[in-house]
């Protein structure tokens, strides 16, 4: 009989498919992390738990590897340097990071620090981002991209930016957006710097496909485009216009959806540059995705393309259309971000208990004043073959039935009943394990396996750490963390601690299909068995909703370093409405931000750049931003006073745990 290895777990959990080469397994069972991939240090998954845990912080726990991130940006800006060099292209690539994908300070400073000498810049797509993004450190020459509606504050914050060094760029979603902005750089005497985000026939693929078409939220169709270019040389702000920028969805799973976008867009920027307008960046939008179930195909968890074609499509695509055309190629700018951060951050969970459907706690026992219909099951639970299952499965669920009509007639007791429900699973179970010995299994009998999986009890809040998942149907990769080196002999979904019956797991990666199980170890009487959520630091952080009351996971970052105990160390511990308190909510302190914003005002003072009244003006301005609402102002102009609100959450309880 074989015995159950590593190498059994790694392709069961298909750990070397969606993992990236950043994890693996070791020969005790444990789940390893290599955060740069072949070059550099493993540690131990387990280790970094039990260290947390002499640390006073319970599971459920965050943990971000940092060098990841690292890792990712650099594979990306790597990526577009060699296929620029290796195309002959003439423009260069200069990338955002849009923080909506993950706002947490220390993962935007440590993509910001990973892009530095490649001038890797910050998106925003709202006043809160925005006021955020302004005041970071940034490279010199990096750009600053500002995406979503905006409202006079959004814009007169991004002109701020202009004044104060940073290469802001605003991004036209509607022409109302193009008037204002005019009228704004005017009253500050500024010359803003403008992209246009265009409708595209082309559409993405995967569950976002609705971002793009000509019936998108966002961007100016054809005619509207033309209308802001006439717009421009009246208002004398022609050269203004700098960035053709579109965006076909998150998650873009087909390469083909990339690569018409590409050219769509390629051919406005190229017919632009014979009008004689002065364009100098294609902004390629977001959409780089993550393969979440390792299938490497265009299903909607998956992608069926690498880093390295993506980039080489981008590159090509715009160099061939620019060639035709006759016109100078542009720089280059991608959004990316659910490609940069997905992979560095794992949720550990603790399973404190299961619910099996085939283990009665009560005893089985005969008796002789039971029902007919109980000796009938047990008769049927005696006589099950490999050459009578569907016989037999049909028999027990027909007694099945037969018991639960005469109950609801007053004609069977609540013993009984119970009996022939403890019988009918006991006997499912039994059909189901022989069925996997015979080569033709009938439909009815391979649907038993999520009748009679296990619940697995999580301590963890879907709600809140899963939100995708619970919301949208996203898939991510779960495995147990330990106990590896173990053949898992029970199928299982997972259940939340919220009272909520939809706070539950119950769909899993394949490389062919979704499961409706997951393959776990008998629990251990005595002994703590840990589950890892995996790619888990895209948006899961952010959009995380405070459903009964569980508020954010603790949380560690993470660090390499060959000269610790273990290859790491562990660099942070997070024990875990006005723009100030949202930004406070994701470690933005609103006395941080104007720290920083008054020593880039000070520094422009001092260089005459800006006279001293009007940098009070400045920082009195910014910090009002930081007080105000953080949806859009009322009127479409300045916000109306502040006031307190409370977020109500309007749902109906369902019976659970």
């Amino acid at each position: 009989m074989k015995t159950w290895g590593v190498q059994d777990s790694l392709k069961l959990y298909n750990v070397e498919n969606w993992g990236g080469k950043y994890f693996h397994v070791s020969p005790e069972g444990n789940l390893q992390v290599n955060a740069r991939q072949s070059d550099g240090p493993t540690v131990d998954l387990t280790q970094i738990i039990a260290e947390v845990k002499t640390r006073g912080l319970d599971l459920p726990c965050v943990v971000r590897f940092q060098d990841i991130i690292r890792h990712r940006v650099v594979k990306l800006n790597e990526s577009f340097r060699e296929v620029i060099a290796e195309a002959g292209y003439k423009g260069q690539y200069q990338g955002v990071y849009p923080i909506k994908v993950n706002q947490m300070r220390e993962v935007v400073e440590e993509i910001v620090d990973a892009g530095w000498k490649y001038d890797f810049g910050l998106e925003a797509g709202s006043k809160g981002e925005l006021a955020a993004v302004i005041a970071m450190e940034t490279p010199e020459n990096s750009l600053v991209i500002c995406n979503g509606y905006k409202d006079y504050s959004f814009i007169k914050t991004a002109l701020l930016g202009l004044k104060l060094g940073k290469h802001v760029i605003i991004v036209v979603e509607k022409l109302t957006e193009l008037y204002q902005i005019i009228e704004v750089a005017k009253e500050l005497n500024v010359t803003p710097r403008i992209g246009i985000r265009t409708k595209l026939n082309s559409k993405g693929s995967g569950k976002w496909e609705g971002s793009g078409g000509e019936h998108a939220k966002f961007g100016l169709s054809t005619p509207e485009l033309l209308h802001a270019v006439h717009v421009l040389k009246q208002a004398g702000f022609e050269q203004s216009f700098e960035l053709v920028h579109f965006h076909i969805g998150s998650q873009i799973s087909n390469i083909r959806a990339i690569k018409d976008a590409v050219r769509e867009t390629s051919r406005i920027y190229a017919k632009l540059r014979k009008m004689g307008v002065g364009v100098q960046y294609l902004d390629v939008g977001g959409g780089l995705g993550v393969d979440y179930d390792g299938s490497r195909t265009d299903f909607e968890s998956s992608v069926n393309y690498s880093i390295r074609e993506y980039v080489s499509d981008i590159v090509y695509s715009i160099k061939e259309v620019c060639d035709e055309e006759e016109v100078p190629v542009p720089n280059i700018v991608s959004e990316s971000g659910r490609a940069l951060v997905a992979h560095h951050s794992v949720l550990v969970v603790n399973v404190f208990g299961k619910i099996a459907m085939d283990s009665p706690p009560i005893g089985l026992e005969e008796s002789a004043d039971e029902e007919t219909v109980v000796k009938e099951m047990r008769y049927v639970e005696q006589n099950v073959t490999n050459k009578n299952l569907l016989e037999m499965y049909h028999d027990a669920l027909e007694r099945k039935e037969q018991a639960q009509s005469m109950f609801k007639l007053g004609y069977l007791s609540l013993e009984d009943r119970a009996k022939v429900d403890a019988l009918f699973w006991r006997i499912a179970r039994n059909v189901y394990k022989r069925s996997k010995e015979m080569s033709s299994v009938p439909d009815e009998i391979k649907e038993l396996d999520k009748f009679l999986a296990d619940q697995y009890l999580c301590n963890f809040s879907v709600f809140q750490s899963m939100l995708d998942h619970w919301a949208i149907k996203q898939l991510f990769p779960i495995m147990p963390i330990h106990r590896l080196n173990e053949e898992p002999t029970r199928e299982a979904t997972l259940v939340d601690i919220t009272c909520d019956s939809d706070g539950k797991v119950c769909k899993f990666i394949d490389l062919r299909e979704i499961k409706d199980t997951l393959p776990l170890h008998e629990l251990k009487e005595g002994e703590q068995y840990n589950l890892g959520i995996f790619l888990m630091g895209a948006y899961q952080d952010i959009m995380g909703d405070l459903h009964n009351l569980f508020g954010r996971v603790n949380e560690v970052h993470v660090f390499l370093d060959e000269t610790e105990p273990g290859g790491y160390y562990i660099e942070e511990v997070i024990q875990g409405n006005k723009i100030k308190d949202v930004l406070s909510w994701i470690q933005y302190s609103d006395a941080y931000l104007a720290k920083r914003v008054k020593t880039l005002i000070d520094l422009k003072v001092r260089a005459g750049e800006i006279k001293p009244s009007e940098g009070v003006k400045l920082q009195d301005f910014y910090e009002e931003v930081l007080g105000g609402y953080t949806y859009m102002d009322g009127n479409g102009r300045r916000g109306s006073a502040p006031q307190e609100t409370r977020a109500l959450n309007h749902e109906n309880p369902q019976p659970g745990l």
